[in-house]
Formats: structure tokens, C-alpha cells, sequence
């Protein structure tokens, strides 16, 4: 490559060479066994989300479209247009409002499979309510095998939430888990394999930029008899030659000078024969999917499963937001109804969702032509109590 090859320093002689016929090939690159990131709570929502766009915007999507759902609070008898636990709500504490509680404890859901709500006051219904950090929260099991207690760390030091007659200040939302009696499973546990895929690829597709877009490959080395191997000194120039003359954007397209007996061999394939870009999109699919995010809605490519966005935004909160909210709000109202002593429902309003208008306006037509039913019938069909609200005194 340049002079220096073939010349020994003053100061360090060239050792004596073996004869070995792997000796005149130094690979530039390698395999090895597949690693996947840890499996922890902190480490998947920093790969996952912190450090992945399509684990973020995923989650982003989903836990704001079901902190935007309106809720309405209504028992057997009648929708409560004004209730203390509406007002509780809509001001669970002096720094959320109902949309940053909603959106922060799904947020914990989807990251973690558990989600949970401290209730802060003495007695009757909490005065506040505030979202606690799940990679925080561990559940002490009682000798019967239900949670007798939480506890929550924060900088080594632990406060221990007691339950009492199954009632506690801690209301633990969890997704279903087949194997765990305590924790929820979350949707980015089950796609932390795509997660990983999708991250190599960035980080190799950031790596192929900073190297000139070049394949890996060999230079050999072979001597004037067609035998020999570098010096140490020689080999340690050479990488310092090839690190500062040809790695990077700056020396794009530079080219080589080999001399001395060394030679080029690329080595290895070419992104088009690897289908990277398929691979990523595949690895973001994935991802999508297990979140239940159509994936036309994140803007992946490939997928045709949904004739256009409206039809893939309306199974977005059919299959995924609603069933999320749904649970998230039963949870909570069968919570709060141990506090207030009374039996209600927190359910999400359909009629005031935007991507449900089409199809609730061909129900409420449908119902309301139906002469065979009653009006109490009609209602019920409705999801709406039995009287109008206001109806009841």
C-alpha cells in the first residue's frame, strides 16, 4: 500500500515471519452468535421506545388515541352528567388532567403489561389520584397467594402499600400474562426480537454510511515469493491507514492504493443482496403488529391488508383503543366504587368518537327503525341506561 509496508523501523525489527498458509489473509470483518438486548423492564423501554420510532410512535398513538376517548359514568338507571368521581377525573391531581392520567397509566401498560394508580386521601373517595411507575412496583403475595401488599422503591428506600380486606390505595391494571400470577405481559416484551432486528439495522445501516456504503472484504498480503505475512508494526499502520484515509463520509469514493504485495477481496454481500431494506420493514411490521397498530397508519410499507386510512384508522379503535379503554375504565370504576360505596359504570362514550361516526350512525338508524322494539329496548342496544339523563332526581 505504501512504502512503510515493506521497510522495518529502527526502533522495532521485523520479527521473523511463519510460514502459515492463513497467515497472508487478514479479514476485515466477522460472524458471530445472534445477541439480543436484556429482557428488563428498563432496558426494553429504552430499546424499545426511547431508542426505537416505531416502538415510540406506536405507543404514542395508541395511548393518546385512548387518553382522547370520552368517558361516561352511568349506573343502572340513568348517565350522570355531573358525579364526584367525574370531577375526580377530570382533576385526578394538581399536575395531570384526565388526558395525561389516561395517557400515562396506558403508557405503562403498553411498556410493561402493568399499569398502577395510587389513591391519595383518608377516607370515602381519594382526594388525588396519581400513576406510579411500574418498574418501581413490586406485589408482596399473601399466604393465600393474592397480593397482600406493594411496594414501591425509589432511591433505595421502599413504602409499602398495604391491602385490607382486598381493598387497597393501589389499583393494578395488568394485560394477561399465561405464565406469571402477578404481572401483566406486555406488547413490547413480545416484540422485543423485532425490536432488536430493527435497531441492527439502523445501526448497520449508520455503520455502512460512516464507512462509504462498502461491503466488508480482505486484503491479502503476499510477499515476492507469493508467501509472507505483515509485521506487527506493518499490520498496525495499515489499519491506521485504512481508519483515516478511507472510512468515513469525508473519504467517500477515494480511491486505493495497494502496493507491496497487497490485494483487495471483497467480502460479503451487497445491501440489494441482503433485501436490508425488506428485512427492516418486516422487523417494523412486527412491531406494529404487536402493539396492534396497523401498520399503514405508522407508514410502513407492504402492507395491504386495509383497503385505505380510514378503514385501517376505524380497526385501530375497534380491535385496539376501545378494548384498552374499556378494560383501563371497568378497572378503575370497580376501584372507586369500593371507595364510594356504590355500584357504577365508567365506559367510553362511541357516539363522540370521530372514526366510529359511520358506523354509529348506521346503528342508531338501524335500532331506531326497528318498530318491533321497544324504547327502553332501543336504549339498551345503544349502550344507554334505562332514562335520558336529568330524568331522575
Amino acid at each position: 500500500m505504501f512504502e512503510f509496508l515493506n521497510r522495518a523501523t529502527p526502533e522495532r525489527p521485523v520479527p521473523e515471519a511463519k510460514a502459515s498458509a492463513t497467515g497472508r489473509v487478514r479479514a476485515m470483518s466477522g460472524a458471530g452468535r445472534v445477541a439480543w438486548s436484556p429482557r428488563d423492564t428498563v432496558s426494553l423501554t429504552r430499546t424499545g421506545f426511547t431508542h426505537n420510532p416505531i416502538g415510540f410512535r406506536a405507543v404514542k398513538m395508541i395511548a393518546e388515541a385512548a387518553a382522547a376517548v370520552p368517558v361516561v359514568l352511568q349506573d343502572s338507571a340513568r348517565r350522570y352528567d355531573v358525579h364526584p368521581v367525574l370531577s375526580l377525573l377530570k382533576r385526578p391531581n394538581a399536575g395531570q388532567g384526565r388526558a395525561e392520567l389516561f395517557e400515562a397509566v396506558v403508557g405503562q401498560l403498553l411498556l410493561t403489561g402493568n399499569g398502577y394508580l395510587e389513591a391519595v386521601g383518608d377516607e370515602g373517595l381519594p382526594l388525588e389520584l396519581h400513576v406510579l411507575r411500574s418498574d418501581r412496583m413490586a406485589i408482596v403475595p399473601g399466604a393465600d397467594g393474592w397480593p397482600a401488599a406493594y411496594e414501591y422503591s425509589v432511591n433505595g428506600r421502599k413504602h409499602r402499600f398495604t391491602v385490607t380486606d382486598g381493598q387497597g390505595p393501589i389499583c393494578h391494571i395488568k394485560n394477561f400474562h399465561p405464565q406469571d400470577d402477578h404481572y401483566g405481559l406486555s406488547a413490547l416484551q413480545a416484540a422485543a426480537n423485532a425490536v432488536d432486528v430493527h435497531n441492527a439495522a439502523s445501526r448497520w445501516s449508520k455503520a455502512l454510511l460512516d464507512n462509504a456504503a462498502r461491503p466488508s472484504g480482505a486484503i491479502v498480503y503476499k510477499g515476492s515469493d507469493g508467501q509472507g505475512s505483515l509485521s506487527a508494526d506493518q499490520y498496525d499502520r495499515l489499519l491506521s491507514e485504512m481508519e483515516t484515509q478511507h472510512q468515513g463520509a469525508r473519504n467517500a469514493g477515494r480511491p486505493m492504493l495497494l502496493e507491496g504485495g497487497l490485494d483487495w477481496k471483497p467480502m460479503g454481500f451487497s445491501p440489494s443482496d441482503m433485501e436490508f431494506q425488506k428485512t427492516k420493514e418486516a422487523a417494523a411490521r412486527e412491531i406494529a403488529i404487536a402493539f396492534g397498530v396497523p401498520p399503514m397508519l405508522l407508514g410502513i410499507p407492504g402492507d395491504a391488508t386495509y383497503a385505505n386510512y380510514q378503514e385501517a384508522n376505524r380497526a385501530f379503535y375497534r380491535l385496539t383503543v376501545l378494548p384498552l379503554v374499556s378494560r383501563v375504565t371497568s378497572t378503575i370504576a370497580d376501584w372507586l366504587s369500593d371507595f364510594c360505596g356504590e355500584d357504577f359504570e365508567l365506559k367510553p362514550d362511541l357516539d363522540q368518537i370521530p372514526a366510529l361516526s359511520v358506523e354509529r350512525d348506521a346503528q342508531w338508524r338501524r335500532v331506531s327503525d326497528a318498530v318491533f322494539l321497544t324504547d327502553p329496548e332501543k336504549r339498551a342496544l345503544l349502550g344507554l341506561p334505562a332514562i335520558e339523563v336529568g330524568d331522575a332526581g
